[in-house]
C-alpha cells in the first residue's frame, strides 16, 4: 500500500508537469479532430438510425409516448442523442487509451526514468510489436466482454462496477508491458507482473473510475449540442489527461517494483563453484601441544 501511494501522488505531480502537459495536445488533436470528423458527417444519420429504431420497438415506443404525454417531449428528444453518446463513449474511450499508450506513454516512461530512476539498466524484454498485438488483442476482447455485458448495465449496481472491471483489466494489459517492455527483461517482467498483479489490476480499475468522469461532459455535449464544439474537446483531453495519469502511476510503480527486485537479487550471491579438478579449501588446524603436567609442590 505504501508503494502504491507513493507511486499515486508522484504520478498526481506529473500530471502538472510542462511536458506531461505539452504532450497531451497531440493526441487531444487527433481524437478530438476524429470525433467532431465523424459527428459532422454521421450524427444525423445515427440519430435517425436511433429514432426509427426506438419507433419500431412497440416498448420503447410507448415510453416515448409515455413521455411525450406527461409533458416531457424535451426529454423525449434528447433520448436518441444520449443512446448516440452511450454507444460511442467505448469506442472513444478505448482510443483515447490506445492513443495515449502510443504517442504519450513512451516519451513519460523516459521523463520517469531521466528523473527517478536514471542508474537503472534497460534490459529491453519486449518489443514494439509485441506490445501492439498485445494491446490490439486485449482491446478486442474488452469490447467483446463490454458487448457481452450491456444487459448487467441495467440492474443499478452492476452499472458502476461492471465496465469499471473490464476498463480497468484493459489498462492493467496495456499499461504493465508497455512500462516494462524496455526496462525489464521478460523474465523480470513476467516475475512482476506474477507478483503485484492484484496491484496493477487495483490501479486499472482506479483509473477506469476516473475514466467515467469525463463522460459527464460527454453527454453534456450531447444534451447541449451548440456547446459540443467545446465539450467535447474537453471531455477528450480529460480522458487523455486520464490516460496520461495511469501511464505515469504505472511507470512510478513498476519501475520501483523493478529496481526492488533487482537489489533483492543482487543481495543474494551464490558462491563460486569449484572449477573441475579444483580441490576444494580445507581449513588445516595445527594440533595443540599436550598440557604440561602441573609442577610438583
Amino acid at each position: 500500500m505504501k508503494e502504491l501511494l507513493d507511486s499515486f501522488w508522484r504520478a498526481a505531480a506529473y500530471c502538472l508537469h510542462p511536458r506531461v502537459i505539452a504532450l497531451s495536445v497531440l493526441p487531444l488533436i487527433l481524437i478530438t479532430g476524429l470525433a467532431l470528423g465523424l459527428g459532422y458527417f454521421f450524427w444525423e444519420r445515427a440519430i435517425d438510425a436511433v429514432n426509427a429504431t426506438i419507433a419500431s420497438w412497440e416498448t420503447l415506443s410507448a415510453f416515448v409516448n409515455w413521455l411525450d404525454g406527461i409533458g416531457l417531449a424535451g426529454l423525449k428528444s434528447m433520448l436518441a442523442p444520449l443512446v448516440v453518446v452511450f454507444i460511442s463513449t467505448p469506442v472513444i474511450i478505448v482510443l483515447a487509451l490506445l492513443v495515449v499508450a502510443a504517442l504519450m506513454t513512451p516519451a513519460i516512461l523516459s521523463l520517469v526514468a531521466e528523473r527517478r530512476f536514471r542508474t537503472l539498466e534497460r534490459r529491453r524484454g519486449g518489443s514494439m510489436l509485441a506490445g501492439v498485438l498485445g494491446a490490439l488483442w486485449a482491446t478486442v476482447l474488452a469490447l467483446l466482454v463490454l458487448l457481452l455485458s450491456v444487459p448487467l448495465w441495467f440492474i443499478p449496481p452492476l452499472v458502476l462496477v461492471v465496465p469499471p472491471l473490464i476498463w480497468g483489466w484493459l489498462a492493467y494489459r496495456v499499461m504493465s508491458y508497455d512500462v516494462l517492455a524496455d526496462h525489464a527483461s521478460r523474465e523480470e517482467r513476467q516475475e512482476l507482473i506474477r507478483r503485484h498483479r492484484g496491484a496493477l489490476f487495483g490501479m486499472g480499475v482506479v483509473t477506469g473510475y476516473l475514466g467515467a468522469a469525463p463522460s459527464l461532459v460527454w453527454a453534456s455535449g450531447a444534451m447541449f449540442v451548440l456547446l459540443a464544439p467545446v465539450l467535447v474537446p474537453l471531455a477528450v483531453w480529460i480522458y487523455t489527461l486520464v490516460f496520461a495519469f495511469a501511464s505515469l502511476w504505472f511507470a512510478h510503480y513498476a519501475l520501483a517494483a523493478l529496481q526492488a527486485l533487482r537489489a533483492e537479487r543482487e543481495s543474494v550471491v551464490p558462491a563460486a563453484p569449484a572449477s573441475a579438478g579444483e580441490l576444494p579449501l580445507v581449513e588445516v588446524v595445527a594440533p595443540s601441544a599436550p598440557a604440561l603436567p602441573p609442577a610438583a609442590p
